[in-house]
């Protein structure tokens, strides 16, 4: 039986990575690409959202549509900088929560000996590995994969895979959080800092202030927003020293405009702490 056979196709929450992925694919025929991702594409098409027509609905659903498409292009763009800044100050080690169909440890030029770790359900990362054999896909670093559950303990899983909490590590929380009920993102905080030595770097990407009320609330049934349970904190970067680290805190729309990606329209509400964040163990 072929891997095109054997895949399991998304669903759940799960599936969701595999749209990114078709967001990754659109912004890297762009010939201004903030970011190329050879891989997305051979994603999206194993998952049957390649080549494909957007799907119908009204006006502002195609904006919602539009705006959370152009989100994603951003925070990846934002994500690969800070992997560069922490690989520059000698992190390596690197952690992805919830990998879904990341694809850095294939993209990204990484320092020797660097190693990274994709933590997922075993489900996604099957399927991951089916596409990436099928395109003889070589890794630059050494990848490792976690099949383990966030939601249990995952540390145990992510240290038996060879991870060292006493070096410094970067961790990259990619649309992760806005799925996971308040509870359990403060635990998963509370993890992350067990297992970060001093050095450490962190990337995280938040729902923004209000972001349920404007895309959940009318969300489709089984449509990514429909997932979506949790806000940033009103002050994140007190949120996240409380937790040890020191961490700023970005607008989409300020890295948009650094990117040369305005936003041309004017804020629907005052602008708000940042959604994109960068942090520091010391």
């Amino acid at each position: 039986m072929t891997d095109e056979q054997q895949r399991e196709q998304p669903s759940g929450v799960w599936a969701t990575a595999v749209g990114v992925a078709r967001v990754r694919a659109l912004e890297t025929e762009r010939e201004d690409a903030l970011f190329r991702d050879p891989l997305a594409r051979a994603f999206a098409a194993a998952g049957g959202l390649w080549p494909s027509s957007p799907p119908p609905g009204d006006e502002a659903a195609h904006r919602r549509r539009l705006a959370v498409s152009f989100s994603i292009v951003i925070r990846t763009k934002f994500l690969d900088d800070l992997l560069e800044q922490a690989c520059a100050s000698g992190v390596r080690q690197v952690v992805l929560l919830g990998a879904g169909m990341d694809s850095r440890a294939y993209r990204l030029d990484w320092p020797e000996g660097t190693r990274l770790f994709e933590v997922d359900t075993a489900v996604p990362l099957d399927f991951k590995d089916s596409v990436l054999r099928q395109e003889q896909a070589v890794a630059r670093c050494e990848r490792t994969t976690v099949a383990v559950d966030l939601r249990e303990d995952w540390p145990a899983a992510l240290a038996a895979a060879g991870h060292d909490p006493t070096a410094p590590t970067a961790w990259i929380a990619e649309g992760l959080l806005i799925y996971l009920p308040q509870d359990a993102v403060e635990l998963l905080l509370t993890r992350i800092g067990a297992q970060s030595a001093p050095g450490s770097r962190m990337g995280l990407t938040l729902g923004s202030r209000g972001v349920l009320e404007r895309f959940a609330a009318d969300a489709v049934p089984g449509s990514a927003a429909s997932m979506w349970v949790s806000e940033m904190p009103d002050d994140p970067v007190h949120w996240l020293a409380g937790h040890g680290w020191e961490a700023t805190a970005h607008t989409l729309r300020d890295r948009a405009a650094a990117y040369g990606r305005p936003i041309t329209t004017p804020p629907q509400r005052e602008e708000g702490p940042g959604g994109l964040i960068s942090a520091l163990r010391r």
